[in-house]
């Protein structure tokens, strides 16, 4: 064992020296394997950060384990023809189909309605078009977990009395109130003067679209400014993750029922849940990394290639040294061995060089860019362990080279 654990320190330290005296050369060596494992470990923060962004996103603005249900509700890819064949045979939500939801899914912690609408608003002079109007119940503050700025939400008793009063999104309330508190203050959509007594919290946007160009009123003043051709959305929510999938097949159960629809006829109405939501971001994210990644470990390889070449003019530079090692008694194994060493050192330097390249980048992106960028553990043992497993395969031809030295010829070599 002391015979081993020698010869492999007397080797790592034959390999440390070689590295310090031709620093330049085994720096420019490594330029390859750095960008390599820095690309790869940034490209997978990226990915991270992307997903942990628009799940956090998503979760702003939908909350945790919530479910709606619409006409036309879905999520993912949909042909013409499904398009079609739901669109004649789906129906609209009614109010009395969401309380009889609200009355039969057992396992909700909590079951609110909303319906959309669109006005062009106009005070003191100021335009704002396409503003979104929501008619809402007063439990949607915890369905989708908004948060108030200012003042509160709505509450049942508005709801109950169809009170004429709102509460505006961030970007409303720079419109009109840019300097001022729009607490008490009032707004007119489509004619009807609303009370603000709430600010919703900036939500900020995602794929271009707002989350602050919002105006919530009582779902029933919604029904009154505005026709409810288009039905209702039913929202439900549960408080445990355990419970999430549960309450969807209750709500869906509920809403069959009440449609009296059989075992063997299909839903006539559209579902989607945040779970799938999410599912659909890891796809999305796990084939850019597919391709992305594969193509950022070709800068690997290719420092690999130029890792074999230096190893190989290595061999060429030392052919003396090694003539001596084997004059010496060394065998062709120990010889292989030295120098495999040494090209696995040189990788691994420049995969530590690279992540600390990366780590720099990404805490950069971070702070500029100010979407969080996580270097995960699995990018970092798959850059580090490519690059060794690199500096090995490289180093194989220009090791066994050595090993195969006449030890006379080389003797002879100056």
């Amino acid at each position: 064992m002391r015979q081993i654990y020698s010869f492999y320190f007397d080797a790592f330290w034959i390999a440390v020296k070689s590295i310090l005296e031709h620093k330049l050369r085994a720096f420019l060596t490594l330029i390859g394997i750095i960008i390599g494992v820095a690309s790869v470990v940034v490209v997978g923060a990226s990915i991270s950060g992307l997903n942990h962004y628009v799940t956090d996103k998503i979760s702003k603005v939908l909350g945790v384990n919530h479910f709606m249900m619409a006409r036309m509700a879905f999520s993912g890819d949909m042909d013409d023809a499904e398009f079609e064949r739901r669109n004649r045979a789906n129906k609209r939500l009614t109010i009395d189909e969401y309380e009889y939801i609200k009355a039969n899914c057992a396992s909700c912690s909590e079951v609110g309605a909303q319906m959309n609408g669109q006005a062009d608003l106009t005070e003191k002079g100021i335009e704002m078009p396409s503003v979104r109007i929501l008619g809402v119940t007063a439990n949607m503050i915890d369905i989708e977990e908004k948060e108030i700025e200012l003042g509160r939400f709505i509450s049942d008793g508005e709801v109950t009395r169809a009170a004429k009063v709102c509460v505006i999104g961030f970007e409303v309330k720079e419109k009109f109130f840019p300097y001022s508190d729009p607490i008490g203050n009032f707004i007119r959509v489509r004619g009807v003067p609303l009370e603000i007594i709430g600010l919703e919290e900036k939500r900020g946007s995602m794929f271009g679209n707002s989350f602050d160009r919002n105006i919530y009123i009582p779902l029933t003043m919604h029904m009154i400014i505005f026709n409810h051709s288009n039905g209702v959305q039913v929202h439900g929510k549960t408080e445990r993750r355990e419970d999430f999938m549960t309450a969807i097949e209750d709500a869906r159960v509920a809403l069959r029922n009440k449609r009296q629809l059989i075992g063997s006829q299909e839903d006539t109405f559209g579902l989607v849940n945040t779970q799938d939501l999410g599912n659909q971001i890891d796809q999305f994210t796990a084939a850019i990394a597919a391709v992305i990644v594969p193509i950022t470990l070709i800068t690997l390889i290719v420092g690999g290639i130029v890792v074999m070449n230096i190893m190989l003019v290595s061999v060429t530079e030392r052919t003396f040294e090694v003539g001596l090692r084997k004059a010496l008694g060394a065998t062709r194994k120990q010889i292989l061995l030295q120098f495999l060493i040494e090209s696995a050192l040189l990788c691994i330097v420049g995969g530590i060089i690279g992540l600390a390249l990366a780590a720099g980048v990404t805490t950069l992106i971070t702070i500029l860019a100010g979407i969080t960028m996580t270097i995960t553990i699995t990018y970092v043992i798959l850059s580090v362990g490519v690059s060794s497993i690199i500096g090995v395969v490289a180093g194989l031809y220009p090791a066994w080279k050595a090993a195969r030295l006449d030890p006379i010829v080389a003797l002879t070599h100056s």
